[in-house]
């Protein structure tokens, strides 16, 4: 589902999260830091290069903006040209990264190698179909349409009143040192819970939706709050096809986590 990290100024990131974060989403990497008048911005296939590569700016402008992205792939093919960060309409000036599904508006049609994101990014975003994002307006009208999507937006256009958006913001979590996540899959964990040995990198189960923790899940579907890890649709609107009615929430057994 990707995983996708937004660093405030002055937050230093957390190197081991993101090579972590990189086994479990390993279709591409990406950055972007501003700098100045300008966001510097990196892609690549190779996690290590990307992390040693992002880290190395971030030294170089650690009071400013910053996002890190690593790719599971849904749509588009698994390239450096479909790693985030994207321009929007081309300008350099502006980068978004997404993490989660798009609607099928800007989905890419049969034969087109790009992404979703990429997609919206080139073709969608730049007809404003929101208007402003500085608006009341503007912002809840895209994190509807996000339907539960996070993603960031850097920008050094002055048409900005900002330089850093965070859309659906509550749908991640911060860290206790300061780093904002769009889900819990930088965590990897041994059957006993435990971070200590990371050497077979098995990955449990976090829920990307709410982050309620399971080590062993009875079906696809949260028990804290239904969310569906195959279709990644929250409850009540899981839309697998090979389940039906009451079908969906067989596996459910709802959990208190107040």
């Amino acid at each position: 589902m990707c995983i996708l990290s937004f660093y405030k100024p002055g937050v230093t990131p957390d190197l081991t999260a993101l090579r972590d974060g990189a086994l479990a989403n390993p279709h591409g990497h990406g950055y972007a830091v501003v700098a100045d008048d300008r966001i510097l911005v990196g892609r690549g296939l190779d996690a290590a290069a990307m992390i040693e590569e992002f880290a190395a700016v971030r030294a170089r402008f650690p009071d400013t903006p910053a996002l890190f992205h690593s790719r599971f792939a849904t749509h588009g093919y698994i390239t450096e040209q479909n790693c985030h960060p994207f321009a929007v309409g081309g300008d350099t000036r502006t980068v978004l990264a997404h993490n989660g599904i798009l609607p099928a508006i800007v989905h890419p049609a049969t034969g087109d190698p790009r992404s979703d994101t990429r997609v919206a990014a080139e073709d969608f975003f730049p007809l404003q179909p929101f208007g402003s994002l500085d608006s009341w307006a503007g912002r809840a009208d895209l994190e509807e349409w996000l339907d539960g999507d996070k993603m960031i937006l850097l920008t050094v256009d002055p048409r900005y009143k900002h330089t850093a958006y965070l859309f659906n913001e509550h749908r991640g979590h911060w860290s206790h040192d300061g780093i904002w996540y769009s889900n819990h899959s930088y965590i990897w964990r041994e059957p006993d819970g435990s971070t200590d040995n990371k050497a077979e990198h098995r990955f449990y189960d976090y829920c990307d939706y709410c982050g309620h923790y399971e080590i062993e899940s009875a079906g696809p579907h949260c028990p804290a709050c239904g969310y569906c890890e195959q279709c990644w649709h929250e409850f009540p609107h899981c839309t697998c096809e090979s389940l039906t009615g009451t079908e969906r929430y067989a596996d459910i057994t709802f959990v208190d986590c107040a």
